[in-house]
């Protein structure tokens, strides 16, 4: 019977350290696989210098290497920002959440106020998450549910809200509704905000 844990590894060969070409390689492998921004471009490139090192002349020129790619069309800001934000609301995350997504995604102000959700986009968004996670009105408490236990859920459906990006106001409006019916009026007032 052989020891598997006699057996030795062989250590893992270090990988070149990069020049231009094998750093443009690098930079087209990455936008080839992944939906990115410049943002998140850079700062990958910019890691992968760090881990393997510099053998060319001069410094790499990481931001014009971003800068073409926005020019060809591999980056997009714009449709990488659409896409990631409306992926969020419809998981049930709030404005809040999707702006800290874009932002840490290296997207401008601009864009990202942009891109930030409409009333009523925002309030959908907080329905989805409470139907998904049975808050408020879509919940099934238990028959013996005191006074008490009700405080203490709703706090905690509200913190959870809360934490996934929603304002106060929407989650309090989900979690005081008494019923569905409640919540699709609450819903189609948001055309008065827009």
């Amino acid at each position: 019977m052989v020891d598997r844990n006699a057996t030795q590894r062989r250590p893992r060969r270090k990988p070149k350290p990069l020049d231009r070409t094998r750093l443009r390689d690098l930079a087209l492998s990455y936008v080839a696989r992944f939906a990115t921004s410049a943002g998140k471009l850079e700062t990958y490139l910019k890691r992968k210098l760090r881990e393997r090192g510099w053998e060319d002349k001069g410094e790499p020129d990481i931001d014009a290497m971003v800068a073409d790619f926005v020019d060809k069309g591999y980056v997009d800001d714009r449709g990488y920002g659409k896409m990631k934000a409306g992926g969020l609301l419809s998981r049930g995350y709030g404005a809040r959440r999707v702006d800290e997504t874009l932002r840490a995604a290296g997207l401008d102000e601009g864009l990202r106020s942009e891109l930030a959700p409409g009333e009523r986009d925002a309030r959908e968004a907080a329905l989805a998450l409470a139907r998904r996670r049975r808050f408020g009105p879509f919940s099934n408490p238990p028959g013996n549910e005191t006074g008490e236990m009700r405080h203490k859920r709703n706090e905690k459906q509200l913190a959870a809200m809360v934490r996934a990006g929603h304002t106060f106001a929407h989650a309090q409006a989900i979690l005081s509704a008494t019923d569905e019916a409640a919540l699709e009026e609450w819903l189609e007032e948001a055309d008065l905000w827009d």
